[in-house]
């Protein structure tokens, strides 16, 4: 069993949030996989970007706004 670290993007409307996780490989199902800490991790932010609370996603991901670019 081997472990990497990645960025997984969570977009929740107007926010894009920067997490970090752990992918795990493994030779026995489906691989790669993520803890079951990461994946709570992801849930968590995405349901804070949800409400709109910046302030709990930021304790777990690096958080940005958005804007629309007009052309």
């Amino acid at each position: 069993m081997s472990k990497r670290h990645r960025t997984k993007l969570v977009q929740e409307g107007k926010y894009v949030a920067k997490v970090n996780v752990e992918l795990i490989d493994s030779d026995e199902g489906w691989s790669p996989y993520l803890s079951l800490d990461d994946a709570y991790k992801l849930d968590d932010v995405r349901y804070a970007l949800r409400k709109g609370d910046i302030k709990t996603a930021g304790r777990h991901a690096r958080v940005f706004s958005l804007v629309p670019v007009a052309v």
